[in-house]
């Protein structure tokens, strides 16, 4: 009688051992791997500029040949259309659309820049050659004592009439129509050019360039025109 008690006794302890160890080991923290799969698509690493490692897929914004916006923007097939396509697929963040809109912004900061003569404002914005340029005719102005009264009243059009890639240089074209009222004086407060009473329309035509193999996604300023 005792020897079964024992034995009972024993059995309950067992028991309740291994429901503990079944409910301990059997639990899952959050923390565990996720189990491996072969057939998984591969991640790459890199850096953020706070110094965080940070994963970013493989796959870009064209994986599937989507250029809805520049087939929106040019007939496909077309010269504008190829060299807009070639453009975006050495950089998949780039967007017409997106570009059009910080070019409008850039414009308007240079020629009142310029205007100005506040050459910090736009020098981040200009190629060298470009710079030295706007540079050497805020110079001559200044040499003759002439000021510039400048007012920008916006923006009637913006569209981009020519794209090309070369060697991994993008260069955009983009076509500009805009109303301004500027008007220049000589030293002694007189007059010489402009109308500070009446608004002109200006045509210009400027060709912005960017390295797609750097980081920095700013496209600068490398040739000015009038659009006839």
């Amino acid at each position: 009688m005792d020897l079964n008690i024992v034995t009972l006794i024993f059995l309950v302890l067992a028991v309740l051992i291994f429901i503990q160890l079944r409910s301990v080991l059997g639990r899952r923290t959050g923390n565990e791997r996720l189990p491996f799969d072969p057939y998984s698509k591969p991640v790459k690493t890199g850096v953020d500029s706070s110094g965080k490692t940070v994963a970013a897929s493989q796959e870009s914004r064209h994986g599937n040949d989507d250029f809805a916006d520049i087939d929106a923007l040019a007939p496909l097939g077309s010269k504008l259309n190829d060299g807009l396509r070639a453009i975006s697929e050495a950089d998949p963040a780039f967007s017409p659309i997106l570009f059009c809109n910080g070019a409008r912004v850039a414009y308007e900061k240079i020629i009142t820049a310029f205007a100005n003569g506040r050459r910090s404002d736009m020098e981040n914005l200009l190629s060298k050659d470009v710079y030295e340029d706007f540079s050497q005719a805020i110079d001559e102005r200044e040499a003759c004592g002439q000021s510039v009264n400048f007012s920008f009243i916006g923006i009637n059009k913006s569209e981009i009439v020519s794209a090309d890639l070369q060697q991994e240089e993008a260069y955009i074209g983009l076509s500009l129509s805009s109303e301004i009222i500027s008007s220049t004086y000589d030293k002694n407060g007189q007059l010489v050019d402009g109308d500070p009473q009446k608004i002109i329309e200006v045509h210009d035509l400027w060709t912005f360039a960017r390295d797609t193999r750097t980081c920095d996604p700013n496209w600068k300023l490398v040739a000015t025109g009038n659009e006839e």
